[in-house]
């Protein structure tokens, strides 16, 4: 079962994921200056498969609710929504019936 710091992600990898963007960035220019752009695609393709992984991963996790955030979102929503007396129950339907049954 996942834990919760499964399903976060942290800022060193964070930073990675931005190393691994940046690396790709400066591959990509030194293959187009050197006029190899597309002699290995497959390379590329790698690259780019490993890249997006990463980055599918990043938002994923970064869009993950952990219950304690879920939780005070829905407290706050409802402090939010207010009280009215509609959403009170009436007290005559809960009384008990006068023969005690």
């Amino acid at each position: 079962m996942p834990t919760v710091a499964d399903e976060t992600y942290d800022p060193a990898r964070i930073e990675r994921l931005r190393d691994l963007l940046r690396a790709l960035a400066r591959r990509i220019v030194v293959l187009d200056a050197e006029g190899r752009l597309l002699a290995d695609p497959s390379a590329l393709l790698r690259a780019l498969g490993d890249v997006r992984s990463e980055l599918f991963r990043y938002e994923v996790r970064t869009t993950f609710d952990t219950p304690e955030s879920a939780e005070h979102r829905r407290i706050v929503g409802e402090a939010k929504g207010g009280w009215s007396l509609a959403e009170e129950p009436d007290e005559e339907d809960d009384a008990w019936p006068p023969d005690g049954r």
